[in-house]
């Protein structure tokens, strides 16, 4: 399961001290061992998974569930802000 939506000022301060990731477009297959948390910084996706497909981008405050395999289709050059668990 994924979750996308608009971050409270508060979660939007809290992912700013955490590591950022980014990626060139690209397509590629992830799975999740733990849950992951990321503020979408600049960028758009297309995640497909088993039984739905996400879009997200620029400020989005999304959530992959442990345990999801998935496909991650990077439209635009991405990076975000992440923590795990």
């Amino acid at each position: 399961m994924v979750t996308v939506k608009k971050p409270t000022p508060e979660e939007i301060a809290e992912m700013e001290s955490l590591p950022t990731w980014g990626c060139e477009a690209s397509e590629f297959k992830w799975a999740y061992t733990d849950k992951e948390t990321c503020l979408i910084i600049k960028g758009k996706v297309v995640v497909t998974y088993d039984g739905g497909k996400v879009q997200f981008g620029e400020g989005d405050l999304v959530t992959f569930e442990k345990g999801l395999k998935c496909v991650w289709n990077v439209i635009e050059d991405v990076e975000k802000y992440y923590k795990f668990g």
